[in-house]
């Protein structure tokens, strides 16, 4: 069973910044996974793609958190990290980490952490 413990969401005020972690109960340095990804949903909004990266390191982004958010992964301690600077009230949201297995083809999910922005 993979597990994918969230953690570091909070209360902070527009401008600052937190760093939020996944932890994996598998080796995400495996052959077999491939991208771990941030996903944000907002009350009311369908859950949005924040980041990914892919097992070598490529990085994508959401246009909204472009310049302000950075994903990174450390395969050797199975965690993913978002580290989010100069946030804003509209960052407010639960934040998912997302596993992608590649073999077979299966994606999991954390159970969420909350971040708060208050203006």
């Amino acid at each position: 069973q993979v597990q994918l413990v969230e953690s570091g969401g909070g209360l902070v005020q527009a401008g600052g910044s937190l760093r939020l972690s996944c932890v994996a109960s598998v080796n995400i340095g495996s052959f077999n996974i491939g991208d771990m990804a941030w996903y944000r949903q907002a009350p009311g909004k369908q859950r949005e793609l924040v980041a990914v990266i892919s097992r070598r390191g490529t990085t994508n982004y959401g246009d909204s958190v472009k310049g302000r958010f950075t994903i990174t992964r450390d395969n050797a301690k199975n965690t993913t990290y978002l580290q989010m600077n100069s946030l804003k009230p509209e960052d407010t949201a639960i934040y998912y980490c997302k596993l992608t297995f590649t073999i077979p083809r299966n994606d999991y999910w954390g159970q969420g952490t909350q971040v708060t922005v208050s203006s």
